[in-house]
C-alpha cells in the first residue's frame, strides 16, 4: 500500500500549467501500473477528516487533519508488486513524494 500525504495548500498554490503537469504524471503511472496489472485500487481522500478515541466507553471525535499538521493523508495505491523494491520504485516516481510524502507498508492477509 502506498500512502500519500501533500500539502493541499502548497498544491493550490501550484500555477495552472503545474498542476496539469502534477496530474498528468500521476494519469501516466496509473496508466503503466494497469497495463503491468500491478494497481489494485487508488483513491484520493477528502481533506476534511475526524478522530475518533473511545475514552470512558464513549467516543471523542475532533477535528482533523489540524491547522498545525500541513501535510495530510491525501489517499493511497494499492499495488501488487513482487518486492518491497517496486513498491518503493512506484512511490518514488510519484509526484508527492517531491514535496510531500509516499509511505509504504505492506498489507497483511
Amino acid at each position: 500500500m502506498l500512502l500519500i500525504y501533500n500539502n493541499p495548500a502548497a498544491i493550490d498554490a501550484l500555477s495552472e500549467q503545474e498542476r496539469t503537469r502534477l496530474f498528468g504524471e500521476v494519469d501516466t503511472i496509473m496508466a503503466e501500473l494497469t497495463a503491468s496489472g500491478e494497481l489494485i485500487r487508488g483513491e484520493a481522500l477528502a481533506g476534511a477528516a475526524k478522530t475518533v478515541r473511545l475514552r470512558e466507553g464513549s467516543p471523542v471525535t475532533t477535528d482533523g487533519p489540524f491547522i498545525e499538521a500541513k501535510e495530510q493523508f491525501a489517499g493511497y495505491i494499492a499495488v501488487d508488486v513482487a518486492t518491497e523494491e517496486r513498491a518503493i520504485e512506484i512511490a518514488a516516481r510519484w509526484p508527492d513524494s517531491e514535496w510531500g510524502a509516499m509511505e509504504v507498508r505492506q498489507i497483511l492477509g
